[in-house]
């Protein structure tokens, strides 16, 4: 009777109903100008993975395993953008922060899977460079469509298999109170903090799930840099190097900025005083990378700018016939 009791105690002091995200309430000051900037981010981000995307899919020629790979990258930015930005903007302009229990751990999920995902696509992303600039000869025969697709397949069962698992430990916690989060969205380690149950488990299970999804895939990101590098340096021309090293370059560019960001987050010791400097790389893994992926990739790829004019010849003289003949319909009425 006693111990009924005393669950029903524990179950009553777990009504915590939603979580205040602090985010960027800290700085009053700067709200609007903040606000501008994540709009701006935002609108960016979409426009340029969604146009990504588009081109990918609407041009045969891209058809190949690089650009394939492009565009499950900017399908998975698009996500991972909308699952944190949209909140943030909505918190400036109502001045609520509060989230949710539900919502809360719906966004960890997503975000979890998201990065998890992200993390094994670029490892594919790198592999296949490593084929294309190692291993020239035997590259259509090693890396084709059908092998690209299971890649990326795999890395997304993999981000959502994962994050299943640390959301299912994570939401079986205790939490009585308090519910401020100081961060901006809800991430596994202030959310750990809140716990007024014992959390050693869980956060083992999240600690094993979290390096699972990204020690593996930074691994064989390394190992195939470190050939493709020692290969770029044993070609003799410079013209050669030049060449060769440009076809990677983007995509060495954007996994220096998501796993160096990532990782300082996660070592930096959990102190007061950083803070707000693990917020700052915060927003370079989930907001700053997704916005300039699409510029580092298109802006540096001539295929895909040659493809992304055509695109954009077709649909401009299909734009001027449509009105020339609404103009027609309108004046025969």
């Amino acid at each position: 009777m006693k111990l009924s009791m005393a669950k029903r105690e524990t179950i009553n002091q777990t009504m915590v109903t939603e979580f205040i995200l602090l985010g960027f309430k800290t700085v009053p000051e700067l709200q609007i100008v903040l606000f501008v900037v994540f709009l701006v981010i935002y609108v960016v981000t979409m426009a340029g993975n969604i146009l990504i995307a588009t081109v990918v899919l609407s041009s045969h020629h891209l058809h190949k395993p690089m650009y394939l790979f492009l565009g499950n990258l900017s399908i998975l930015e698009t996500c991972y953008t909308s699952t944190i930005l949209p909140r943030i903007l909505g918190s400036f302009i109502t001045n609520y922060h509060g989230l949710s229990f539900t919502g809360c751990f719906i966004q960890f999920y997503f975000f979890a899977f998201l990065a998890g995902a992200e993390s094994y696509l670029l490892s594919a992303m790198s592999y296949d460079r490593y084929l294309a600039i190692c291993k020239p000869l035997y590259y259509a025969t090693l890396m084709n469509n059908r092998l690209c697709v299971q890649l990326s397949f795999v890395s997304w069962i993999i981000g959502i298999v994962a994050s299943a698992f640390t959301t299912s430990f994570a939401s079986q916690l205790i939490f009585c109170g308090p519910n401020e989060i100081d961060h901006f969205f809800c991430d596994y380690t202030p959310l750990l903090r809140l716990s007024c149950s014992e959390i050693q488990q869980t956060e083992m299970v999240m600690k094993v799930l979290g390096s699972a999804c990204t020690m593996p895939p930074l691994l064989l990101t390394l190992a195939s840099y470190v050939c493709i590098i020692t290969t770029i340096l044993r070609i003799p021309s410079t013209t050669g190097r030049s060449k060769a090293f440009a076809t990677c370059s983007s995509h060495l560019i954007v996994v220096t900025i998501f796993y160096g960001t990532l990782t300082i987050v996660y070592i930096l010791p959990k102190t007061s005083t950083l803070k707000d400097l693990n917020k700052v790389f915060s927003v370079f893994y989930t907001i700053l990378t997704p916005m300039i992926n699409p510029f580092i990739y298109s802006l540096r790829n001539k295929e895909f700018k040659d493809a992304l004019r055509k695109m954009i010849g077709k649909l401009v003289p299909l734009r001027i016939t449509q009105g020339i003949q609404r103009q027609q319909n309108i004046i025969s009425q």
